[in-house]
């Protein structure tokens, strides 16, 4: 029925009916996906459906969210794939939860029902008719389109081993590999929730307190910058010179062991501006890009209670850095963990369509390298980052708006006041981004050197805007 092209593969695999259609998700997707709605496109060749693009969104929890969510999906794929200049003639549905406590698969695929409905409608409103709508919940499927006489069990058909089918076969002879579950996956981005983040807390608190009116102020924001890199490069080398573990979880674990509370925290914290995460983002090839990727992982695991929403610039630049280096599926997922953190941040939103829409991360890289290139300040001309700066962070120390783009402190954010034992306020304590550490502030008003970082801080997002832009609309004249 439709034809799964493999990347090594010298032929197509064929796929017949539901179960094999079930079984072939967790390969289109890299993963396997969990309390997930998974669109899959089809494109007509010689009368046979090929497999195109494929979209994944987050089961909304209130049946109200269903009909936008449904919508979103339906549109976005098709708009995705018209770009690609090849819109599809039909679309697979999957809808992948657990069940609930006290609930059956088949309870699951009962519930589900109504949004499987809202799926096939919306595709069907955009003439791309819904051709198979699959349940998978707690080890079986169900088929959504069976005409109810007879042909489908009731209590839904067991999933196949893992590994164990003709596809299954097919993909490993490919090279292809399903990296666990989308779980698994986020769960390197996850902050800690044990009791080791009470700790990581502290340090960032007590960090900010010494950091906040440094990175505000004119004279000295350039120097926390340049401090902020060197202790970056200083942890990268750190984590390259490890000794290799096997598992995602043990080398997550042995990361961790490598950062030290308080080096987090001075990261976290010094990333927030725009300019140093742009320069950190030049680590994105070669012998660097690898431990530079560990860092940004073990970086967002550290931005653990009120410090959440600061985990947007390195999930930023891990999403990047996994984008530079061929690994889409990671890239996507922290791209729009980012986004989930502050969906705001700029960079991340960028990044996030451009990988969506399958464009060449080059465009990037060739900004990025470019501004390496202007800085002249290669990792080889630092030997003991004695703290002689590069002249656009000099201009920036001195308020000068440079093509180097001064740092910016707006992408920090306010954070609510939390009571702590003492009675008093916590406000002042959070981050760049809070009022209450503005000293020199004036209530309401607008402090003179974050205004001109600001507008620098966007002339560079608007220079890596306009980079993608370029690449966008080359790839829409090609096709």
């Amino acid at each position: 029925m439709n034809g799964l092209a493999l990347p090594g593969a010298e032929h197509q695999v064929t796929l017949r009916t539901p179960a094999e259609l079930a079984d072939a998700l967790p390969y289109l997707l890299g993963y396997r996906p969990d309390d997930s709605i998974v669109l899959v496109a089809l494109h007509d060749r010689e009368k046979r459906g090929r497999f195109g693009g494929r979209a994944r969104l987050g089961i909304p929890a209130q049946p109200e969210d269903w009909q936008s969510a449904s919508d979103q999906l339906a549109q976005g794929l098709v708009k995705g794939s018209e770009r690609r200049g090849a819109r599809p003639g039909s679309m697979v549905a999957y809808l992948c939860q657990e069940p609930r406590s006290g609930e059956s698969g088949r309870d699951v695929m009962e519930r589900l029902r109504p949004l499987a409905q809202l799926l096939r409608t919306a595709c069907g409103r955009l003439d791309v008719p819904v051709i198979e709508a699959l349940c998978i919940s707690d080890g079986r499927f169900w088929t959504y389109t069976c005409p109810g006489q007879g042909c489908c069990p009731a209590e839904g058909t067991p999933m196949g081993l893992p590994g164990t089918s003709v596809l299954a076969a097919a993909a490993t002879y490919a090279g292809l590999q399903v990296r666990g579950s989308l779980k698994d996956l986020t769960a390197r981005f996850l902050p800690w929730e044990s009791t080791a983040a009470l700790g990581q807390e502290v340090a960032l608190d007590t960090a900010s307190m010494a950091l906040v009116p440094r990175i505000l102020g004119d004279d000295s924001r350039a120097a926390v910058a340049e401090e902020t890199l060197a202790l970056a490069r200083l942890i990268r080398d750190r984590f390259a010179a490890a000794f290799p573990v096997s598992g995602t979880r043990p080398a997550d674990l042995r990361d961790d062991g490598l950062l030290e509370n308080d080096e987090a925290a001075v990261l976290i914290l010094g990333l927030q501006d725009r300019t140093t995460r742009d320069r950190a983002a030049q680590w994105m090839e070669g012998d660097e890009a690898a431990p530079a990727l560990r860092l940004w992982r073990a970086l967002s695991r550290r931005c653990v209670g009120p410090y959440r929403e600061h985990a947007a610039a390195p999930l930023t630049l891990a999403g990047w850095v996994a984008w530079s280096t061929g690994d889409e599926l990671e890239a996507r997922e922290a791209l729009a963990m980012a986004l989930g953190a502050d969906p705001d941040y700029l960079f991340a939103r960028l990044l996030h369509q451009a990988c969506n829409e399958g464009l060449d991360p080059e465009s990037v890289r060739r900004c990025l390298r470019a501004q390496r290139t202007e800085q002249g300040r290669s990792d080889a001309d630092r030997p003991g980052d004695s703290g002689t700066l590069p002249p656009a962070a000099g201009a920036a120390a001195s308020g000068s708006p440079t093509p180097g783009a001064p740092p910016s402190t707006s992408t920090a954010r306010r954070r609510k006041a939390r009571p702590v034992a003492n009675g008093g306020s916590r406000a002042g304590r959070r981050g760049p981004g809070n009022r209450t550490a503005r000293g020199s502030r004036p209530p309401g008003g607008t402090s003179p050197a974050a205004d001109r970082s600001r507008r620098a801080a966007d002339r560079a997002d608007g220079r890596m805007h306009g980079q993608i832009d370029n690449e966008r609309h080359g790839s829409q004249e090609e096709g």
